[in-house]
């Protein structure tokens, strides 16, 4: 992709109405952003999966006891549309990420920029880059998680849906759960169409109760696949130890 192409998605991401992500997150944990990405760029992205130029190693997810399915961590230098859109989007996250912490008695707090937080991460020893594309085939499915890689973590990502619903696959929703104090766990279905973005909490997030603020947990997953090919991108803003 070259920088014109790259533009374009970046100049998107200006676009999003940020007020009312922010009021998503703050109410469910998580919030859609539709048409991220176009279809062209979608295709592009799930057809690097067959290569392993990009990318620092592959997971098979069954091997681990993590559903079934497969993943490839992207190496560094990420390729130019996931590169940008992290650095595009983590400005806008970082607000959010910061609010979220003070109001739990987190002392931690997020730069600006995200080049400064990664500074950060490598220096703690946390060098290796996380986003990530994921592939189902039939039958497959990614059990409920949490992406925790070290010391240092970013309370928010992004998950993009590469393939359309319907057509390309069937089944395959993705789905967190909240888990509050004393009481069973919320589950949740985020509808995704082809380009649309979910940005979701990490771990956990603040939830306002009648005796102030409390942390409840969210995990992230995908229900099983029944037919077909289902290519996912995941943006983590942390690195890796």
């Amino acid at each position: 992709m070259n920088a014109r192409d790259m533009n374009a998605p970046v100049a998107r991401v200006g676009a999003i109405d940020w007020a009312q992500a922010s009021n998503d997150l703050d109410e469910q944990g998580s919030a859609v952003i539709p048409g991220l990405l176009t279809r062209a760029e979608c295709d592009m992205l799930a057809a690097m999966y067959a290569s392993e130029a990009s990318f620092r190693s592959r997971v098979v997810m069954e091997r681990h006891g993590f559903g079934r399915g497969e993943y490839k961590y992207f190496a560094y230098p990420l390729p130019d549309l996931v590169a940008g859109l992290r650095e595009a989007v983590y400005p806008h996250l970082a607000p959010i990420a910061n609010r979220w912490n003070e109001v739990m008695g987190i002392d931690v707090r997020f730069p600006a920029r995200h080049a400064d937080f990664i500074s950060r991460c490598h220096a703690a020893g946390q060098t290796k880059p996380t986003p990530l594309l994921l592939q189902y085939r039939a039958e497959d499915y990614n059990c409920l998680h949490q992406d925790l890689y070290g010391e240092h973590i970013f309370p928010l990502q992004v998950v993009i849906l590469l393939s359309e619903p319907g057509r390309d696959f069937t089944g395959g929703e993705f789905v967190m759960t909240e888990q509050r104090p004393r009481m069973q766990s919320r589950p949740m279905v985020l509808p995704l169409r082809q380009g649309d973005a979910a940005v979701i909490a990490v771990h956990h997030r603040p939830v306002q109760g009648t005796r102030g603020v409390y942390r409840v947990n969210l995990r992230h997953g995908v229900s099983r696949v029944l037919s077909g090919h289902r290519h996912t991108a995941g943006i983590i803003f942390h690195d890796a130890a």
